[in-house]
C-alpha cells in the first residue's frame, strides 16, 4: 500500500512572514476555505497567537467558518510557552489545536530562552497539561532542530525523551534556518523515527539552499508522516517548500497517497499569487506561466509523434493546458499544433508564409501569442492580394510634451522618391499631412478616413500585436484596410499603405 502523508499547509502563518505580505480577514477566509474545501489539505495553520488585533480577527472569522463546515479541527496556530497566554488566545479566537513552539536546539534554549533544558521541559510540560485541561491539542515545533541535531542531538533526544508521553499528537522537526541537505535530513529523520516510533513526526522544510524540495524528499523517505508547505513556496528569507512540487514529487517519486486534489493547485496559486502581490516566476515548477510551453520547434514535432517530449506532469493534472509559443524559434510544428487547436487549416504554401512572418515579427517582441495568430494569418492573406505599386522608404516619427508632434515621410511612386515633413496632433495625423501633401504635389486625391478602430488580442500584454483597421471612403465605395505591429502606429501606417495601393491598383485618384 502507498505510504499515507499528511500535508499542512501554512501560507496563512509561515507564509505570510514573506515581506510585504499581510492578508485581509476576507482573503485569510477564502484562502482557507480554498486550502481546505478545494484543494483538500489535510490541516492548515493561520495564525501566530498574540500577534495583533488584526490576527486575532482573522483568526477568528476562520474559526466561525471552519465550525459551521465541519473543519475546525484542522485549523491551527503557532503559540508559545508563555504561561497559558498564547492557550487563552487560542481558545477565545475559537481555536482547537496549538503548535506549541518550543526549542530543538541547546543554543537556541540557552541564548534565547536563557533557561536550562530541565527548566524549559518544565514549561513545556505544564503548558500541555494545561492545554489538555482546556480541551486544546497540542502539536509541537522543535525550533532550530536541524541546528539541534547537527550541534547539539543530545538534546534534542533529551528533550523528546522527556516528552514523549504527554498529549503532544505531532512532534514537528523544522530546518528553520535552511540549512539541511538531503543527505542530512534523511539522516536525521531516521534518527528520530528509529529512537520514537511511536512517534508522528512532520517535517518543515526551509528553502535557503533551494534544497527543500530535495529535503522533503528525503524526510518521506525515511518515514515522516507529514510535511509543511506554502502556496508558491511564500515564506520568510528564501521562503518555505511550495505545495504544488511538494504533492508532484510525492505522488511521481515516492508513490505516497495524498488528500489533495491536483487540479486545483493552479488555481489556488493564482488566488494566492492575487492576495500577496508576489508573483509567480514563469519557470516555477508547476504552476508558472511557462512550464508547459514549448519553444522549439523540434519539441512540438515531437510531441505530435507518439508525444516524445511529454514527461508525467500532464498539466492537465493541475488544471493546466500544454502550449507551444510562436516567435522566432517557431517551427512549422509549433504553429500547426496552435491551428489545430483553433480548427484553422492552411496550405503548405500560406503555413509557409505564416511561419516567416511570425519569425519575423519574433525578432521585435519578446514571443507571439496564440492570440496573435488569427490576426497575423488575415495580415498575410490580406497581404497577398495587395500588390506594392507604392512603397514607404522611410518614415521619422517624433512627439513631445506640449508641443505638435511632426512627421517625415518619404514615399516611392512610380520609382520616384517623395519626401515631406509635417506637424499635426499626434504623430499619426502628423504622418497623414506628410502623405498629403505628396498627393497633392502627385495631382492625386486620398479617400477620407472615417473610422479607425485599434484591436488589441486578449491577454492584457504591453508587446502584444496590435490590429489598426481604417475605413476609409472615396466617391465611389467604402472599404477598409488593415495593418498589424506590436506599435500602433506602425500598424496604422501599414493599413495606410495598404490603402494606397488599394486605390493605385483600381485606378482610383
Amino acid at each position: 500500500m502507498a505510504t499515507r502523508i499528511e500535508i499542512m499547509d501554512t501560507t496563512l502563518r509561515d507564509g505570510e512572514q514573506t515581506t510585504g505580505v499581510s492578508y485581509t480577514e476576507a482573503e485569510k477566509l477564502n484562502i482557507a476555505k480554498a486550502l481546505l474545501e478545494e484543494v483538500k489539505v489535510d490541516r492548515i495553520e493561520v495564525a501566530s497567537a498574540r500577534v495583533s488585533e488584526g490576527e486575532y480577527k482573522g483568526m477568528s472569522t476562520i474559526t466561525r467558518w471552519a465550525a459551521k463546515a465541519g473543519h475546525l479541527h484542522k485549523i491551527e496556530v503557532l503559540g508559545f510557552v508563555d504561561g497559558g497566554q498564547s492557550l487563552q488566545w487560542i481558545k477565545d479566537a475559537g481555536g482547537q489545536v496549538i503548535n506549541l513552539l518550543t526549542k530543538g536546539s541547546l543554543k537556541h534554549c540557552q541564548e534565547q530562552l536563557r533557561k536550562t533544558p530541565d527548566e524549559h521541559i518544565a514549561d513545556i510540560k505544564a503548558c500541555v497539561l494545561k492545554a489538555q485541561q482546556m480541551g486544546i491539542v497540542v502539536n509541537m515545533y522543535l525550533e532550530d532542530w536541524s541546528n539541534g541535531m547537527r550541534n547539539s542531538p543530545e538534546y534534542v533526544f533529551h528533550m523528546v525523551d522527556a516528552l514523549q508521553n504527554l498529549p503532544i499528537r505531532r512532534f514537528m522537526l523544522p530546518d528553520t534556518l535552511g540549512i539541511l541537505n538531503p543527505d542530512e535530513t534523511y539522516k536525521f529523520c531516521r534518527q528520530m523515527i528509529e529512537r520514537y516510533p511511536q512517534l508522528h513526526f512532520d517535517f518543515h522544510a526551509h528553502n535557503d539552499y533551494d534544497l527543500a524540495a530535495g529535503n522533503v524528499y528525503m524526510a518521506v523517505k525515511a518515514g515522516v508522516k507529514g510535511v509543511h508547505t506554502t502556496v508558491n513556496g511564500l515564506g520568510e528569507r528564501a521562503g518555505n517548500v511550495p505545495l504544488a512540487s511538494v504533492v508532484a514529487i510525492l505522488k511521481d517519486h515516492l508513490h505516497c497517497e495524498l488528500s489533495v486534489e491536483e487540479v486545483t493547485l493552479n488555481k489556488i496559486s493564482r488566488l494566492v499569487e492575487s492576495f500577496s502581490g508576489i508573483r509567480i516566476p514563469a519557470n516555477k515548477p508547476i504552476v508558472g506561466e511557462y512550464v508547459y510551453t514549448q519553444v522549439a520547434g523540434i519539441h512540438a514535432d515531437g510531441d505530435s509523434k507518439n508525444k516524445l517530449y511529454y514527461n508525467d506532469l500532464f498539466p492537465e493534472r493541475f488544471g493546466r493546458q500544454r502550449k507551444y509559443a510562436l516567435g522566432k524559434l517557431s517551427g512549422k510544428a509549433n504553429i500547426k499544433q496552435n491551428l489545430e487547436q483553433m480548427g484553422i487549416e492552411l496550405t503548405a504554401e500560406e503555413m509557409k508564409k505564416v511561419t516567416d512572418r511570425i519569425i519575423e515579427l519574433g525578432d521585435k517582441k519578446e514571443f507571439v501569442t496564440p492570440e496573435d495568430l488569427p490576426y497575423i494569418i488575415a495580415d498575410v492573406l490580406q497581404g497577398e492580394r495587395v500588390s506594392e505599386m507604392i512603397r514607404i522608404k522611410n518614415y521619422a516619427l517624433s512627439v513631445a510634451n506640449n508641443l505638435r508632434s511632426v512627421a517625415t515621410l518619404k514615399l516611392e511612386v512610380n520609382q520616384q522618391e517623395y519626401e515631406e515633413t509635417a506637424a499635426g496632433d499626434g504623430q499619426y495625423d502628423a504622418f497623414m499631412k506628410a502623405l498629403q501633401k505628396i498627393y497633392q504635389k502627385l495631382g492625386k486625391k486620398l479617400p477620407e478616413l472615417i473610422d479607425y478602430m485599434v484591436t488589441i488580442p486578449p491577454g492584457g500584454r504591453t508587446d502584444a500585436l496590435v490590429e489598426t483597421t481604417i475605413t476609409w471612403k472615396d466617391d465611389i465605395r467604402e472599404f477598409k484596410t488593415r495593418g498589424l505591429d506590436p506599435d500602433q502606429n506602425v500598424a496604422a501606417i501599414k493599413a495606410t499603405l495598404r490603402m494606397l495601393n488599394v486605390i493605385e491598383k483600381n485606378g482610383d485618384r
